[in-house]
């Protein structure tokens, strides 16, 4: 028989959004309980030896008090304290995540949310893989990356069980060790940071590789950091009048017309490689730009990939393995958990949920951040340094709906 408990607020989600918040919350003094594998799409679903694109300086997780930084961590760890231009391994940012979670958030538990309802009475049943049963009375939803994985459909219907890190086609987020890759032919296909990082460590690791760019312009890098006075003023995330308004000014995003905050959301900042990566890209492997894929055959231990270009030119391309670097689309269908009466009543900005204010959706108690929220707040909530403004903004509203709860 399954055991039943409550508590006033429940994270689902241990990464970088689901720490912060759950700090935030408990600084306000709340009971909270977080559910989810800590960092574990970070370790999980990251390729060994990555560097995140953003700088140092925007890589740390918000938390309500000082002392709980990147460089905090680097110091208190006796680690190599990174200048403002360094790059930041994946490595020492998960180790950095834990240490915040040890610190702040310590109680984290390492379950699954199987499934999540609300009650006739407005609170929430969340039903968990350890068979435990629990009522909330508000619940935030952190799930990051976790099922949006896109793979362009002529790449994955030609994969029964799907893509997949053991098939003949991945995305970028299934693999960890590349290494096995050495002396094979791997077609990488996107344009973007995860695409050109995955093609670089790939060729570092011994394959053979191609990347295949839909766009006829090639591959794209941003600006290398420099020195002295500049007309734009600088942001975590780069240096544009344009990406000031959107890390400084995310409360005023959701006014935007909805098709206008679609596509910014999706196009700014990418498709585009950091800076560092040029050297390790250009001149390194063969780019097919210009090539749509339009349809892909498995044969005896390969895949022959069909492209056609703007101008109508037939391409057949061969190789032992294809991974899409095509990034992340949020569509709420796959957050299984959801029940569908609960998907039903939450509104939507394409495929994701629509946001008030404070970050709440139209199911009252129930709150979403990080990649989840960028329909309504931009794309500053598609990186760590969005918790510096998701974080504090959320727990206040949790904390007064939990208020007007007792």
């Amino acid at each position: 028989m399954s055991r039943t408990t409550t508590a006033p607020v429940v994270v689902i989600g241990a990464g970088p959004y689901g720490l912060s918040t759950a700090a935030h919350l408990r600084a306000r003094g709340l009971s909270v309980k977080v559910f989810g594998s800590p960092m574990a799409s970070w370790s999980e679903s990251m390729p060994a030896g990555m560097l995140l694109k953003s700088p140092p300086s925007a890589s740390s997780l918000s938390a309500p008090q000082p002392g709980f930084t990147l460089d905090a961590y680097c110091r208190a760890a006796g680690e190599s304290v990174l200048g403002e231009h360094d790059q930041v391994p994946v490595e020492l940012f998960i180790r950095y995540g834990l240490w915040f979670m040890g610190q702040l958030v310590p109680d984290v538990e390492d379950v699954r949310v199987r499934t999540l309802d609300r009650q006739p009475d407005g609170s929430f049943r969340l039903k968990l893989s350890s068979g435990e049963e629990l009522t909330a009375s508000a619940v935030v939803m952190a799930s990051g990356l976790t099922g949006f994985a896109h793979v362009p459909r002529a790449l994955a219907d030609a994969v029964p069980d799907g893509p997949s890190a053991l098939g003949p086609v991945s995305h970028t987020s299934h693999l960890t060790d590349l290494t096995g890759f050495a002396g094979r032919r791997v077609l990488v296909v996107g344009a973007g940071q995860s695409a050109q990082e995955s093609a670089a460590l790939l060729h570092e690791a011994g394959a053979q590789v191609r990347i295949l760019v839909r766009g006829s312009g090639g591959l794209k890098f941003g600006a290398a950091p420099t020195t002295g006075p500049h007309w734009q003023p600088d942001t975590p995330v780069g240096r544009s009048w344009a990406l000031y308004g959107f890390v400084n000014h995310a409360a005023a995003f959701r006014h935007l017309p909805a098709a206008a905050r679609l596509r910014l959301v999706k196009k700014v900042l990418g498709p585009c490689g950091a800076w560092w990566l040029r050297s390790r890209v250009e001149h390194r492997f063969p780019v097919l730009a210009g090539q749509r894929i339009t349809g892909t055959t498995l044969g005896d231990g390969g895949v022959m990939i069909s492209t056609v270009t703007g101008n109508g030119v037939v391409h057949r391309i061969e190789a032992d393995h294809v991974m899409a670097g095509t990034g992340y689309r949020v569509h709420l269908e796959a957050l299984g958990l959801l029940s569908p009466e609960l998907r039903a009543d939450l509104m939507r900005t394409g495929g994701f949920p629509r946001l008030y204010a404070q970050l709440g959706s139209s199911v009252p108690g129930l709150y979403f951040t990080g990649l989840l929220a960028a329909g309504s707040f931009g794309p500053v909530l598609r990186f760590v340094c969005g918790t510096r403004f998701a974080s504090p903004r959320l727990a206040s509203a949790v904390a007064a709906h939990c208020a007007s709860k007792d």
